[in-house]
């Protein structure tokens, strides 16, 4: 270890760990000196920057009880048990490189994750088909917008004409701010919705009176579903959908990082062919 980070080991050691972007910037550089692909250095990005926009704005740090509390988060919004540690395992990396491993969480959380059932995509497709056949257009947008984004369902009044528009909007998530992106065909379906039912400016999804839909009518719209899907009720609700996104996000996310790897093991391969020190 050298000089400097022996100097700042010291000096944080019974405090906290400083995260900022360049911190973040200087251990990925360490990572792609041990010859880390890309595609894993943009998924550790990734994950860290997650974690640099959870804290507050006036304690960008890493305190003892810090990884231990903003997993607590993690699984208070339904994720999944390998969803949870992938980040935690970042942080992790980016603590060793700051010589600061008392400040690790190093058990990982159990799986399968029992807190909320798992809905698959062939369940949401059901989900989809049965609002459907039933006519329930509002009920089909909500099973899409939870389905397709990280959208807490406490924001949902957040979602705006003028932020399908945008496609996305800008919420306030425990004293940072965030920003959820909409898939466009969906944008487009609640602007077709809107305009057909009048709604020309603010939030889409609201009742017959033109009040804002309740968090528990949100749920029942989406329960009101399962028995023709053919889905169990317990998954029929928002946090459900929302984890499913969040699962197939983090699949298509290594699968990417797999084909990234695999390109670059072929480059490196028909170079060794080319002008490898020793001939093949």
């Amino acid at each position: 270890m050298s000089g400097k980070m022996n100097s700042m080991k010291h000096d944080l050691n019974t405090k906290e760990v400083p995260i900022t972007p360049e911190g973040i910037d200087g251990f990925l550089e360490h990572l792609r000196a041990k010859g880390r692909v890309q595609g894993t250095l943009n998924t550790y990005r990734k994950k860290l920057d997650r974690l640099y926009q959870a804290l507050p704005e006036d304690g960008k740090a890493i305190r003892r009880d810090t990884l231990l509390n903003w997993r607590k988060q993690l699984a208070e919004e339904g994720l999944a048990s390998e969803t949870i540690n992938q980040p935690v395992v970042a942080a992790n990396g980016y603590l060793e490189y700051m010589g600061a491993r008392e400040f690790q969480v190093t058990e990982k959380l159990g799986s399968p994750d029992q807190s909320t059932p798992e809905l698959t995509r062939s369940e949401y497709l059901r989900l989809l088909g049965a609002a459907r056949i039933l006519g329930r257009e509002q009920a089909y947008l909500l099973v899409k917008v939870f389905g397709n984004s990280d959208l807490p369902v406490q924001e949902l009044p957040c979602l705006t004409v003028e932020a399908a528009q945008a496609g996305m909007v800008s919420i306030r998530h425990r004293c940072s701010k965030e920003i959820i992106r909409f898939p466009s065909s969906v944008c487009r379906e609640l602007l077709d919705y809107a305009r057909r039912r009048g709604i020309r400016t603010g939030s889409i999804f609201i009742t017959r009176t033109g009040n804002l839909i309740s968090r528990n009518n949100v749920t029942a719209t989406i329960r009101q579903l399962c028995h023709t899907a053919q889905v169990p009720e317990e998954k029929g609700n928002p946090r459900c959908l929302r984890k499913l996104y969040l699962a197939t996000r983090e699949g298509i996310e290594r699968n990417v990082a797999l084909l990234v790897e695999q390109a670059q093991e072929r480059l490196l391969e028909e170079e060794q062919l080319t002008v490898g020190w020793v001939e093949r």
